[in-house]
């Protein structure tokens, strides 16, 4: 999965949440969601699992 589609996916998994209440419950800052948000870095695996938990989705499988 490239940036750009892991980006439009955490946008639209996000919602109406602030930013900050979804770095929070992550234990990441703000501006790491911003950069995860823009395409500027993906997420390492194990902040994606941590995702998911918050979410209540799935990671994708890898193709």
């Amino acid at each position: 999965m490239d940036s750009e589609k892991i980006a439009k996916k955490l946008i639209e998994l996000r919602g109406e949440k602030s930013r900050e209440t979804v770095a929070k419950a992550l234990g990441i800052s703000i501006s790491a969601i911003g950069m995860y948000e823009t395409g500027a870095r993906i997420p390492r695996d194990e902040l994606k699992t941590k995702i998911t938990r918050y979410y209540n989705t799935e990671v994708p499988p890898v193709k």
